[in-house]
């Protein structure tokens, strides 16, 4: 995982623990506060992957029953070890292998951003969370307006939070860092749309990302 991806995702995570206004937090709270989202990636992480051992033994007990289970086995003397037979349809394995490959994605890429964060020499992903952070505080007011403006039909306190964040982490990137291609910041915005929002979520950012674009002539 790259620096600024994991910084991108860790800055998300921080939006998501505040708990007052965004001015209100010193650069002290805000590494507080990273180190609470770094405990809680590292629990979900630890969850998630017992979610997906769980689901492996399951997996292989379903397995081992069916086969015991199967003609040709049950045809066989007592104490002779099982055979193996067919599956009858890949269609049901395929579709629970998929599931846990996702959690198990999910589990990895959480530890990945807490090895990130922990790391002296990756200083720059704790650092660049707290300047998107830090860049919000000082321009929120102007950010969030720009939101408002190209949702029409949307009132802004009753946008999905998370969209917003993401909004607003894509939107300080472009406008006030500039440190970044616009097209990572976008497809980054969109992949933690499609991680952590709803379906509707990165064809509504996408929208509203591209008119911020054009009228700032960042194309």
């Amino acid at each position: 995982m790259q620096a600024r991806r994991a910084a991108r995702e860790l800055a998300f995570i921080l939006f998501s623990q505040f708990d007052k206004k965004i001015t209100n937090y010193s650069k002290s709270d805000l590494e507080d506060i990273i180190l609470k989202s770094v405990r809680i990636l590292t629990s979900n992480a630890s969850d998630e992957l017992k979610i997906a051992l769980g689901a492996l033994v399951d997996m292989r007990d379903r397995i081992d029953t069916y086969e015991a289970e199967h003609e040709t086995n049950l045809n066989r003397p007592i104490g002779v070890a099982n055979i193996p037979v067919p599956l009858p349809m890949t269609s049901d394995m395929t579709g629970r292998i998929n599931e846990m490959i996702d959690i198990a994605e999910k589990a990895m890429l959480a530890l990945e951003i807490a090895e990130f964060t922990t790391l002296d020499s990756q200083n720059e992903v704790k650092e660049y969370a707290i300047e998107i952070a830090e860049a919000f505080q000082k321009h929120h007011k102007e950010v969030d307006d720009i939101i408002q403006k190209h949702a029409r039909n949307w009132d802004l306190q009753r946008l999905v939070k998370m969209d917003k964040d993401i909004l607003r982490i894509a939107i300080v990137e472009l406008l006030y860092i500039k440190d970044a291609p616009m097209k990572v910041v976008v497809d980054e915005a969109l992949e933690l749309a499609k991680k952590y929002s709803t379906d509707d979520s990165s064809s509504f950012i996408n929208g509203i990302l591209a008119k911020v674009i054009v009228e700032n002539g960042l194309q």
